[in-house]
């Protein structure tokens, strides 16, 4: 699965505390495409020729040339209550879900034909970490973000600052995993982080549940929290994202209020590079 960044940008390499401090004074990324989408309340995806709107037990497959919908699925709310995120590998949309907001907190991933949005089958995750809120591909392995959270949907004696990514084989087994940085998890209390997707050239991208920014993390070189590099203003409230995996610097995600795919142009200047 191919991701890009380009070479230009609106993100603040400075220290993490001030990025998140500036990012509500930066002008947001711009909104190149708008595609109203009644699926889009949790997450977006792309193939580079249609958009994925995600919803907790339904999808909508919409062509982004026109913004005209080719394919939909509806599930029993029983058997999907949370779909939160999903992404594109090969012919096949891969979707983080959970039992969110019931406790305790279980996890699933779910796979659907992108072609005919037919659901192909589940793997069950269990009882782990937290809530499974997103899922990307990078790197010949899966990675994943559990949630979790202060209140609803919150497991007694853990908070937002447990939210965890974890890196996967391809069978979905644990490798190695991180916490984020006190910075990133004052922006996501008392909610979690519900989005990521990495780019082409290493960077992992990620969002929490409202506020509009996106955060640009890596692995560090010793320890268990993440880098925070910086800060990106855009126009959306958090949610699932995507990269866009044509058209270089489109960034996908939901204005969820709305029930709208916006595409907005990130751009990031090479000598800004940490």
């Amino acid at each position: 699965m191919v991701r890009y960044c380009v070479l230009s940008l609106t993100i603040l390499l400075v220290a993490p505390l001030a990025a998140a401090r500036t990012a509500h004074a930066a002008e947001a990324a711009p909104v190149t495409l708008r595609i109203a989408a009644e699926e889009a309340r949790q997450g977006v995806a792309s193939d580079g020729v249609h958009v994925y709107a995600i919803d907790n037990d339904r999808i909508g497959k919409y062509r982004i040339s026109d913004g005209v919908r080719v394919a939909r699925w509806q599930g029993e709310r029983a058997q999907f209550p949370h779909m939160n995120s999903c992404t594109v590998v090969r012919s096949e949309l891969i979707c983080a879900a959970s039992n969110y907001p019931a406790l305790p907190q279980t996890s699933a991933i779910e796979i659907f034909d992108t072609k005919s949005l037919r659901h192909l089958r589940s793997i069950s995750l269990g009882m782990g970490l937290g809530s499974l809120t997103a899922l990307d591909w990078h790197g010949g392995h899966w990675w994943a973000i559990f949630a979790n959270y202060d209140g609803k949907g919150g497991e007694p004696g853990r908070d937002h600052r447990y939210t965890t990514l974890v890196q996967l084989d391809d069978r979905f087994r644990q490798l190695r995993g991180w916490l984020f940085p006190a910075s990133l998890l004052a922006r996501f209390a008392p909610f979690s982080c519900s989005g990521m997707s990495w780019s082409d050239e290493g960077t992992l991208y990620v969002t929490g549940h409202d506020r509009p920014e996106l955060y640009a993390l890596r692995l560090p070189q010793a320890g268990s929290t993440l880098d925070h590099l910086g800060t990106i203003a855009i126009a959306t409230e958090g949610q699932a994202i995507d990269w866009d995996p044509k058209v270089p610097g489109r960034l996908w995600s939901i204005m969820r209020g709305q029930a709208v795919l916006a595409a907005s142009a990130i751009t990031w200047r090479k000598d800004d590079r940490p």
